[in-house]
Parts: C-alpha cells; sequence; structure tokens
C-alpha cells in the first residue's frame, strides 16, 4: 500500500498501552520494522512486538534514567540511550539479558541529541555542553568531537556520510563524518518569526530535506543541499513550550508532528498542505511521534503508548 492522503486520513487509533506513569519522552522501531522501544521519564524501558501489536517486555535503568532510546545499526537486541540522572554517560544495553555491554563517558551536561549510523556502528551524540561527539560502538572513548559553537541537535543523513547540526536555534552546519575536524563544509542560517529553541533535526529517508523541531508550534522543512525553506508548518496546539517530536514518512513524502491537546497533525511535503488531522485520544500532549519504517503504521506516545493502523473501510 502507497502512502497517499486518504490512507493517512483513514488511520485510526489500533491498540493503546498504559505501562507508563510519567512521559513516554522517545519510541524508536527496529530497522526491520518488527519492533518497537520506548523510554520514559519513569525510568521504565518498554519493549513491543509489531506483529502481535503488544507490550511483550518491560526493562529498568532507575539508578541513570532513559532518554532518547535507539536501536543500534541493523539489531534488534541492543540498543544505546541517554540517561537523565546521575551523570551525562551514554549506555549501551543488551536487551537479551539485561546487561550494559559498554560505556560511553565524555559530556559534561546533558545528551539532547542521539543519532545511529544507518550504516555502521557509529553513532554521533549532542549535548548541553556545546559539543558533538563521535563514537563506535566497539570501544568507549570518544572518536572524535566537534565543537559547533553552540547547542547542537544533530543526525546523521541516510547514507551516513553527512551529518547536520542545528546549532543554537538559527543555523545548520553540515559535516563530513571522514573529514569532520575540518569544520563544517557547508552553513545556512535559518530563523523563525517567533522566538523558539530547535528540539531536533531529521534528514527524509531520500536525503533531500531536513526537518527541524522547536517547541514554538512551528516545525519548518528545508532543502538539505542548500538550505532554503521549504515549507513552514504550524497551527497545532504548543501552548506551554513542550519539546514535541516531529517525523517523516518513510518515503519523505509526508511530515507528521502530535499536538498538546493529543492529536496528530499531517502535511504534505510537495504541495505544503495540511493533509489529516488525526485524533488519538491522547490525554496528554504527544511528545514522541514515529513512523514504522516498514510496515504500514506508526507510533504516537503521552504517558500511553499508542500505535496506529489505517482503516480499509474509509479507502
Amino acid at each position: 500500500m502507497k502512502i497517499t492522503d486518504s490512507v493517512l486520513r483513514s488511520f485510526r487509533v489500533a491498540r493503546t498501552y498504559r505501562e507508563n506513569s510519567q512521559k513516554v519522552n522517545c519510541v524508536d522501531y527496529s530497522p526491520n520494522g518488527e519492533n518497537a522501544i520506548s523510554s520514559s521519564d519513569d525510568d521504565c524501558i518498554v519493549l513491543y512486538d509489531i506483529r502481535e501489536g503488544k507490550p511483550k517486555r518491560t526493562l529498568y535503568s532507575k539508578k541513570y534514567g532513559v532518554d532518547l532510546i535507539r536501536y543500534t545499526h541493523g539489531d534488534t537486541q541492543t540498543v544505546v540511550y541517554s540517561s537523565n540522572k546521575v551523570d551525562d554517560t551514554i549506555r549501551y544495553l543488551s536487551l537479551v539479558d539485561n546487561k550494559y555491554i559498554r560505556y560511553f563517558p565524555g559530556h559534561t551536561a546533558r545528551v539532547i541529541a542521539l543519532s545511529m549510523s544507518p550504516v555502521d556502528d557509529t553513532f554521533i551524540s549532542g549535548s548541553l555542553d556545546k559539543t558533538i561527539r563521535i563514537w563506535d560502538l566497539r570501544s568507549p572513548n570518544c572518536q572524535g568531537l566537534t565543537n559547533p559553537l553552540g547547542k547542537p541537535v544533530c543526525s546523521f543523513d541516510p547514507d551516513g556520510l553527512i551529518f547536520a547540526a542545528g546549532v543554537e536555534s538559527q543555523a545548520i552546519k553540515l559535516y563530513d563524518l571522514r573529514a569532520f575536524d575540518k569544520g563544517p563544509f557547508a552553513s545556512f542560517e535559518t530563523r523563525f518569526n517567533r522566538v523558539c529553541d530547535w528540539t531536533g533535526l531529521k534528514f527524509s529517508n531520500d536525503g533531500k530535506q531536513i526537518l527541524i523541531s522547536t517547541n514554538g508550534g512551528m516545525i519548518r522543512v528545508l532543502n538539505a543541499f542548500n538550505g532554503s525553506v521549504l515549507h513552514t508548518f504550524s497551527g497545532y496546539n504548543n501552548s506551554r513550550g513542550i519539546s514535541l517530536e516531529a517525523c517523516f514518512t518513510p518515503d519523505s513524502q509526508f511530515v507528521m508532528i502530535g499536538s498538546e491537546d493529543g492529536r496528530v497533525h499531517v502535511w504534505s511535503t510537495e504541495s505544503g498542505m495540511k493533509v489529516a488531522v488525526l485524533d488519538g485520544k491522547h490525554p496528554g500532549p504527544i511528545n514522541t511521534l514515529q513512523f514504522n519504517p516498514r510496515y504500514m503504521t506508526f507510533a504516537s506516545a503521552c504517558t500511553n503508548m499508542t500505535f496506529w493502523l489505517p482503516c480499509v473501510d474509509d479507502l
């Protein structure tokens, strides 16, 4: 099934789970689309089986807390995540035996961005200490460090050759992973017409667009090559300055974000038009939202975790 306006409008809540007592701060799908994992402010890591459509296991990170959880490259058995208690070390966890494989110390302030390479064991992290660090899962030592001169959100491109840093909520800098120490090879400024913090940055799967999430009720899609503004989307509820995560659909044709009032808003990246508003019956703000990379389903979360499916009867 191809993702179209009408398919997106047909999505309905299929399952809602109430495994968490506090907000779900991150959701990630495994690369094969068959598993999902969530991290929450209540220190829980919940694993979901997508084929069965239900939670299958809960792990805990009570000492360190858990945020920004990510499956590692090509693996459904290991994850990395940042800590929100004790220290700012990144942790590499085996889901099979619930044991830490490795720690990645170095950041001196909270990690606010974590991106796995789509092609190998490299990952990058951005921190409030105003550095971006480059890591390899096989070594606890930082493989490289860059100072982008401001608070950075960062992400790999789909080929794993380039990473982008959104710096101090006003500029995007592009780095070649193999020559990052030479500084960015491209840089472009983009400012919103209201004061807001950039809270996330993502490439589209075709590598042609960059999505900036903010805490100011606006998100923006840029041309990834020259930084020109393609679209600025607003008109969803975020009056409290919350960090709401936005995402592309896997075909790069649509952008989605949740809102304070528990609804999901969807726009076309081609036309710039809003194509759907979906009511998830979320009791609180939708903090995190991810579309499955392989299957026609997506997840949205507040304190509850909700999985969505298209309703064939509506098509």
